[in-house]
Order: structure tokens, then sequence, then C-alpha cells
């Protein structure tokens, strides 16, 4: 029960962290049709905002939802449940967070760059976050198996 208790409390720091993010890039956006060059934006870009305000606003229920959950769950005794499923939905918010970063700033550099550099930027980030969020931490839990073994 204490592993439990001690893993449920970093998932809420970890939640805490990507919250923030999220409402960081989200409040970014959200003051975007208030400025005058907003209306100089072409299809392609207002569809591109409005998909990373709708990823925002998802991003944020996903981070919600383990507190939702808890709430409803408190003293049920289904914390190994409560864990479990908010470390799934903290891996999707995080996916979330990478997927609105790499919008965002496609969009950025759409506007300030060009199509070309947007696509580009976009591009990049997606390769740079695949590599950060995906392929170091399997390549480190690789190596601690193999640590194991030995």
């Amino acid at each position: 029960m204490e592993k439990l208790d001690r893993n449920w409390m970093e998932l809420l720091q970890e939640l805490r962290v990507l919250q923030t993010g999220v409402q960081i890039l989200a409040g970014f956006l959200l003051t975007l049709p208030f400025q005058s060059r907003f209306a100089t934006l072409d299809d392609f870009q207002t569809t591109l905002y409005l998909a990373n305000v709708a990823l925002a606003a998802l991003t944020t229920s996903l981070i919600l939802l383990p507190v939702s959950v808890h709430r409803r769950l408190f003293r049920l005794h289904l914390r190994a449940a409560l864990v479990s499923s908010a470390d799934r939905i903290a891996k999707v918010a995080l996916a979330g967070i990478g997927l609105l970063s790499v919008g965002t700033s496609a969009l950025v550099f759409d506007v300030t760059a060009g199509r070309t550099a947007g696509l580009t930027a976009g591009a990049m980030l997606l390769a740079v976050l695949l590599l950060l969020l995906v392929y170091v931490p399997s390549r480190l839990r690789r190596q601690a198996g193999e640590g194991q073994m030995t």
C-alpha cells in the first residue's frame, strides 16, 4: 500500500508539470485571435490553430481525469486501479502535450517564416520528441533490464 501511495504521489507531481506546460501553450493559443495579424491566417493556418486549441483542451481534460477518478474512487480501496489508470492517462497526456508543442511550433514558424519552415519545424520537433519521449526511456528500460540479468 505504501508503494502505491508513493506511485500515486509521483504521478500527481508529473501531472502538475504537464498541466503547467499545457496551460502555457493553451494560454498562448487563446490570445492569438485577439491579435490583428490573426485575420490574415490562411485556411491551413486556421485549421492548424483550431486543431491546437482542441488538442490543448483535450490534453487539459486528460490531465484532470486522474483527479476526477480519484474523487470517485476515494475510500473504495482501489488504489492499484487508480495508480494503473493514472499511469496510462499520464502517458496519453504526455503524447498530447508533445503533439501540442509540435503543432504550436509549426503554426508559429508557418506564420512567421512560411509554410516550408512551419512544416520543417514541426517535423523536426516531432522527431526530437520521439527521440526524447519514446526512444530514450525505452533504451534506459532495456539497459536497466540487462543490468538486472547480469
